[in-house]
């Protein structure tokens, strides 16, 4: 079996698009302040790696450059790509500007944390997920390495609980019934329905 052909133009979307998530990350990290107090968790760590495991899978591999790039097929890709990596950029961006201070990509609390219930937070309890998620599915097309989802995405998804449990027990311990309540109407990814 051969690889999936990719085409240049939405090779060229998945890199804008990740120049501009990793941009996003990079002032959102130094827009954040630092603080001695608070709990930081180190066992989400392990969701980090398992959840770069699974994004790993889908990034390394061949690519079989061969469509067309004046192409329909390879315009389709590209644009498919571009709107999937804007999403998760827009997604990522709203998230950690909602969450100011309080972002981290180590689950952590701060001894002034608030618990942020506005922007994407009122509609998902983990938006930044969805955007990584959106993300890996970009990459797969635009690589051609949807078959690497199959693996990928079971791993990405064990991460990815394994954050989300931490994160939560850390929001349960602060904020008790208010934590309750919030996570009792609002979804953990898809509003509405999961």
């Amino acid at each position: 079996m051969g690889l999936a052909p990719v085409g240049l133009p939405g090779l060229a979307a998945l890199a804008a698009g990740g120049l501009a998530f990793f941009l996003a990350l990079i002032v959102a990290r130094s827009r954040r302040e630092r603080e001695s107090g608070g709990k930081r968790s180190s066992r989400s760590i392990a969701g980090i790696v398992v959840q770069g495991l699974g994004m790993a899978l889908v990034f390394i591999g061949p690519v079989s450059v061969r469509l067309d790039p004046l192409g329909a097929v390879a315009a389709g890709e590209a644009a498919v790509v571009t709107l999937l990596m804007a999403a998760s950029v827009t997604l990522f961006v709203w998230s950690s500007r909602t969450m100011g201070r309080n972002w981290s990509l180590v689950a952590r609390t701060r001894s002034d944390h608030e618990l942020v219930t506005t922007g994407p937070f009122a509609h998902v309890r983990h938006p930044i997920y969805v955007a990584m998620a959106l993300t890996m599915l970009a990459t797969s097309i635009a690589l051609g390495h949807e078959r690497a989802l199959l693996i990928g995405v079971p791993l990405f998804a064990i991460g990815t609980w394994l954050r989300i449990s931490e994160e939560e027990r850390l929001l349960r311990a602060m904020f008790g019934d208010e934590y309750g309540a919030y996570a009792a109407r609002v979804r953990r990814f898809v509003p509405g329905v999961f």
